[in-house]
């Protein structure tokens, strides 16, 4: 089973209540919330995610789902008592959550067994992914529009899926360094990044459904690569046995627009440069992981 573990300013709009605590405080804040607790939130930036991953559900023993989510909160179970009750107006398959009034959630991300942990709070994704957690921030926004029923997951290559030992090559020595490297180690497969065990979940979980154009998950590697480098992440997907729909080997352009045609639901990458670019066209999550993330 594929679990995620996501927060609620990733799942829902919080944020008029979310400034609100910035500005006046808790209190302020507890007050906002009771007030409005029969008011069904509007959807954020990751619901059509959630939504899609659950819709996964049709068709398994309700006893045997083949995704599950769960919510992690530092919202009180009082001031919380919204957040449950937009789930269930949304009709969404959600029973599960932790509410820690303000204390760290990410200690109950493993006893969950969750594969991917989404928040809008980027030291708890630090934390998760010291804790060998994929994890990305996700950063508060509305919900998009929606384009197609098929979810659709984008991720980077280097520093997400693989290890960031060659980007450190690119950033060290020059793209030059960097080709000649990944081309006298083609047939050696990189190390693994954060996201490959998740990778390798997503991978399990299309193995369940008939692959082709009506498969309701598909799948993208978008990364500045070019060949010569493209070889050796082909060659170590292969080692590693996992399947990507498509491979998007740019060359260094803007991966947003490249992003929107492949009609991506999320889309994961280590560089703040290319969320900041890629999330002018979809959502996006950030990785703040290796080379490029020295703090």
């Amino acid at each position: 089973m594929l679990t995620v573990a996501i927060t609620a300013r990733a799942l829902f709009d919080l944020e008029r209540g979310h400034d609100l605590f910035e500005r006046e405080g808790l209190a302020a804040y507890a007050e906002h919330q009771r007030a409005l607790e029969d008011d069904m939130l509007e959807p954020g930036i990751a619901f059509p995610l959630v939504r899609k991953l659950l819709a996964l559900n049709q068709g398994a023993p309700s006893d045997a789902p083949r995704v599950e989510v769960v919510l992690l909160s530092r919202n009180s179970s009082d001031t919380g008592l919204r957040i449950f009750n937009s789930i269930e107006r949304h009709r969404l398959p959600i029973s599960r959550a932790v509410f820690t009034s303000g204390a760290p959630t990410t200690p109950y991300i493993q006893p969950f067994g969750a594969q991917l942990f989404l928040s809008a709070n980027p030291d708890s994704v630090r934390e998760a992914l010291r804790e060998g957690v994929a994890a990305a921030t996700i950063l508060p926004a509305k919900a998009p529009a929606r384009v197609h029923d098929q979810l659709r997951i984008a991720f980077d290559g280097d520093a997400v899926i693989f290890g960031d030992e060659s980007e450190r090559v690119s950033q060290e020595s020059g793209i030059a360094a960097f080709h000649a490297h990944e081309a006298d180690r083609a047939h050696e497969p990189l190390s693994g990044g954060p996201f490959r065990g998740f990778l390798a979940a997503l991978h399990e979980l299309q193995a369940a459904f008939p692959a082709g154009d009506d498969a309701p998950i598909r799948t993208a590697l978008v990364t500045a690569r070019s060949a010569p480098a493209h070889k050796r992440v082909i060659l170590t997907l292969r080692e590693w046995g996992v399947r990507l729909d498509e491979a998007l080997f740019l060359g260094g352009r803007d991966k947003g627009p490249f992003l929107q045609a492949f009609g991506a639901d999320i889309f994961f990458d280590d560089s703040r440069q290319n969320i900041e670019n890629a999330r002018l066209h979809v959502a996006t999550g950030h990785v703040p992981h290796g080379v490029s993330n020295p703090h």
